[in-house]
């Protein structure tokens, strides 16, 4: 990796010196279950908010007189927001605090999530979730650097599968939740409802997550910054990671901003209710991001990531089916294999930045962000022209790409190790 910047932004390493060691957290510790239950809480209040409209988005279209495609960027701009805002905002987080910004983030989210539900039309509901998007910005970097600095190494990957998978269960639950309450109540309610449950998992982070101990506050520079994100963009192995992350998340963008509508149409006609309980899947990626651990530990991260990619394909193949039960499978297997994929990705980005984690997280979460965002937008317009099975090409275009670039890292591995030999 190339050398980060020295300056203002370099962050504690996890590889401190040994003095910080018994300071650094680990299993069986009290401070890493609440660590560990704080931060689950907060994420799956952030893919419950962020996500907030994906479930609903037949009922929007309805309710507002929207298209599919516009409908869509309810999810889209929300991502979008959030991607091009997690940068700015991890840099912030250097010199105030992971766990300032982490509060400071989720509760304007929380806040906004609670006017969602008042929108007039598609377009203030669009830019409300822009902002929302933008300000849940603050919470993934600065959550991915807090474990990295307080974690021991060896639980580090353990640590960041739980808080994926308290993403897994806030994106299910919330969709849950949202189904059924739209068949009873209407859209608006879900929302609301979804703001409420929000409002909770939030004062549950506040009051459980342990003080850093690690951190170090920093003083801003805006050119240490670009000299930091320069580094990290340098290094050819986060560069791939990057790709890995935003091509994983266009498929499951694309998948499931499209389901619904395939879902309530023929030959399926589902009800609102049972739309939303087809997110019960995200059970499944609860587990698999849960146990990415062991499963790095037994196949290697590039064997990890094969296996990913190899049950998110089929996952995409057999939802193919006008079956309903082949389609539920079918999730099933996108959902683990994206989840895998999804927590070695990241947490190979916190072992591999030795300095300015903030910002390679950072980096991480924007390109895994944009990757939401274009897929949900690219997927709603391969459904308009091919139904279903447009949706499917793209995402199988996408897992090829995250196959590529994984083989091509194992190529530069194996060349890299035999250049020596040469010399």
């Amino acid at each position: 990796m190339p050398p980060a910047s020295t300056g203002a932004l370099t962050t504690v390493s996890a590889s401190a010196a040994p003095s910080s060691q018994p300071q650094q957290l680990a299993p069986g510790h009290p401070g890493y279950r609440r660590m560990s239950f704080a931060l689950f809480s907060a994420g799956m209040a952030a893919f419950a908010l962020l996500y907030s409209t994906q479930a609903l988005l037949p009922a929007i279209s309805s309710g507002l007189g929207a298209t599919a495609g516009q409908a869509s960027w309810t999810v889209s701009a929300a991502t979008g927001g959030l991607a091009l805002f997690v940068l700015p905002l991890s840099a912030l987080s250097e010199r105030f605090g992971r766990r300032t910004m982490m509060t400071a983030s989720l509760s304007v989210a929380v806040a906004i999530g609670l006017l969602v539900p008042c929108a007039p039309d598609v377009r203030v509901l669009i830019v409300l979730r822009a902002v929302q998007g933008a300000a849940l910005a603050g919470l993934p970097a600065s959550a991915m650097a807090y474990l990295a600095e307080e974690v021991r190494p060896r639980a580090l990957v353990a640590a960041i599968g739980l808080f994926v998978a308290g993403n897994s269960i806030g994106g299910m639950s919330g969709r849950i939740l949202a189904g059924w309450v739209a068949q009873a109540w209407g859209w608006r309610a879900a929302l609301g409802a979804l703001g409420l449950m929000s409002v909770v998992c939030a004062v549950v982070f506040r009051l459980m997550l342990p003080r850093a101990r690690n951190f170090t506050a920093v003083p801003l520079d805006p050119r240490a910054l670009g000299r930091t994100v320069t580094a990290h963009l340098r290094d050819p192995l986060l560069r791939r990671l990057y790709a890995i992350g935003a091509l994983f998340m266009t498929v499951f963008g694309a998948v499931y901003t499209v389901i619904g509508y395939r879902l309530v149409d023929a030959p399926f006609d589902l009800p609102q209710g049972l739309v939303g309980s087809v997110f019960v899947v995200y059970l499944v990626g609860t587990v698999s991001s849960a146990t990415a651990g062991r499963l790095v530990g037994r196949l290697g991260r590039r064997g990890a990531l094969g296996l990913a990619v190899s049950t998110t394909a089929a996952g995409l193949l057999l939802s193919l089916s006008d079956t309903l039960a082949a389609v539920l499978l079918g999730l099933v297997l996108i959902t683990a294999g994206f989840f895998a994929g999804h927590a070695v990705a990241s947490s190979s980005v916190s072992r591999t930045a030795k300095k300015g984690r903030a910002q390679a997280s950072a980096l991480y979460q924007s390109a895994y962000y944009l990757g939401s965002s274009a897929g949900g937008a690219l997927g709603a317009a391969a459904f308009h022209a091919g139904g279903w099975a447009g949706t499917v090409a793209l995402g199988l275009l996408a897992v090829l790409g995250v196959a590529a670039v994984t083989l091509y890292g194992s190529y530069s591995a194996r060349a890299a190790r035999r250049a020596p030999a040469h010399t």
